[in-house]
């Protein structure tokens, strides 16, 4: 079956830096907020970032808050390059799913991160605390928001309870390019998610080789957003290689009733319905994704003579035979 569109599951990781341990960073302009609760996420636990290692013990923060039990050494064997007096971003983000953990980056914007702290979720932030051309580059856990003080909470350094100002906070972390991201147990939904970048964030799951975990997340996805067509292709495309062809069929059959309707959907009903002798509905499907085109129109047209050939008793129709004007 063919995988889901490339267009889906492009992500950006952000970008390419090391970040070391710093501790103070300038101010910045005030930003205007929706009214919000405080919040104080106490169950994060807290590792000291030592000099040069705030990037495995922040992502031990997440990691453990999220139900692991990695603890920070064992990430900073893993992550530290010495030479380099940091960790790399993608490098976090590949261990984070070495654990089994749905790795989502969040839009770099302050409404987007507390609202992930409303929902209950930490977030791993990259700042710069110095300036762009002479950066201090530093990660920190953003764990609570006191609205009254207009102050954030991080797990930050050799600080439990760090304080700083949003603002200020806001400022350091422009330079950081807004990067952060929030790690989750598969078949947990971001506060912020998106059905696209949610889709890449769980394919992503399978492309490091955790298909179940990335079947979890495609299903608690299409829970979320029945009708969005990209879920739906993937856990079949998850089905079929596990040889399961009748729960690949449902799963799109199920999305076409959700309104989960596109051309790469119908291609491949109709294939998984070829594969399991229904040839009425499979032709049906077939001409379906014909009638959507798009720039895979032509394996739509190539499925649908698949299926023709295929058909037994004469093959298709001759109104729906391909090259039918």
């Amino acid at each position: 079956m063919p995988a889901p569109r490339a267009s889906a599951l492009g992500l950006m990781l952000g970008l390419l830096v090391l970040a070391g341990c710093a501790a103070t960073g300038p101010s910045a302009p005030s930003h205007e907020l929706l009214p919000r609760a405080a919040v104080e996420l106490v169950d994060v636990p807290f590792y000291p970032q030592e000099r040069y290692q705030c990037g495995p013990a922040a992502l031990a923060m997440m990691l453990d808050w999220s139900g692991t039990s990695v603890g920070s050494q064992a990430l900073t064997d893993k992550l530290y390059i010495p030479a380099r007096q940091g960790s790399l971003q993608p490098e976090l983000v590949a261990q984070a799913r070495q654990h089994q953990r749905l790795v989502y980056p969040i839009r770099g914007e302050p409404q987007a991160l507390l609202d992930e702290l409303a929902a209950g979720h930490p977030v791993l932030v990259l700042q710069n605390l110095a300036l762009p051309w002479w950066p201090r580059w530093h990660y920190a856990v953003v764990i609570g928001y006191e609205p009254k003080r207009g102050e954030l909470l991080l797990r930050s350094g050799t600080t439990k309870r760090h304080r700083i100002p949003l603002s200020t906070f806001l400022h350091t972390w422009a330079r950081g390019n807004n990067w952060g991201i929030v790690t989750l147990r598969p078949g947990h939904i971001p506060a912020t998610a998106e059905p696209g970048p949610y889709l890449a964030a769980a394919f992503d799951l399978e492309a490091a080789g955790l298909p179940e975990q990335a079947a979890t997340a495609y299903r608690a996805g299409i829970n979320q957003w029945p009708g969005h067509p990209g879920l739906r292709v993937a856990l079949a495309n998850h089905y079929y290689t596990a040889g399961r062809t009748l729960d690949a069929a449902e799963v799109l059959q199920q999305g076409v009733s959700a309104g989960a309707a596109d051309g790469d959907l119908y291609n491949n009903l109709a294939l998984l319905l070829a594969d399991l002798g229904r040839w009425d509905q499979a032709e049906a499907a077939a001409q379906q994704a014909v009638r959507f085109g798009g720039p895979n129109s032509r394996q739509y047209q190539d499925t649908l003579a698949e299926v023709c050939r295929r058909y037994p008793e004469g093959g298709c129709a001759a109104e729906t035979q391909p090259g039918w004007n």
